[in-house]
């Protein structure tokens, strides 16, 4: 968690009654992916992964394209009122960011087969972790805002949230792009 409080007290640790007690924690943590206490974010890609290979048979290309163009605005909601809950600014066990890239990922790379997506995991879950370049620079983005000093700063924290993970997103498209472009 980054430590960016501006709430009185401790940043809170989510626990599933924490998830349960509002619908945008339920979405932000991931409906409990992000709880797990080990890689919260590779298990919010997990997750993701799984979801899209259950919802693929009844997805096409308009569907796929609305619910990512949906959870956007849903996930800045959610993850906002979620890290302003924590009292933290970028909490580790918000996953809805990773959620929502990796079906973009995994989208556009569409019809890849069960390796290719291994592949597009690995990258992503690489650009996301490590943070190289230009993903480092948009996580950097909302990081260091004195929450205190500017409660306008939680308004955008899903946002901040939600960025870099879509700059890693790019990152692993580009990456297999590259690596298709050369075969």
């Amino acid at each position: 968690m980054t430590a960016n409080t501006s709430l009185p007290g401790a940043p809170v640790r989510p626990t599933a009654g924490f998830m349960l007690a509002q619908p945008a924690h339920c979405i932000a943590l991931g409906f409990g992916s992000g709880l797990s206490p080990l890689a919260p974010g590779t298990m919010g890609t997990l997750w993701a992964w799984l979801a899209f290979w259950v919802l693929q048979p009844w997805m096409n290309d308009l569907r796929w394209a609305a619910l990512i163009a949906a959870s956007l605005p849903l996930g800045w909601w959610a993850c906002s009122v979620t890290a302003k809950h924590m009292r933290v600014l970028d909490p580790g066990s918000v996953v809805w960011d990773e959620i929502a890239a990796f079906w973009l990922v995994l989208w556009l790379v569409t019809p890849a087969g069960f390796w290719a997506q291994c592949v597009a995991f690995a990258l992503f879950r690489f650009f996301d972790a490590v943070k190289p370049g230009p993903v480092g620079w948009a996580d950097h983005l909302f990081h260091d805002v004195d929450a205190v000093a500017n409660p306008a700063a939680w308004r955008k924290a899903g946002f901040g949230i939600m960025l870099d993970d879509f700059v890693a997103a790019g990152c692993t498209l580009l990456v297999i792009a590259a690596w298709r472009f050369f075969q």
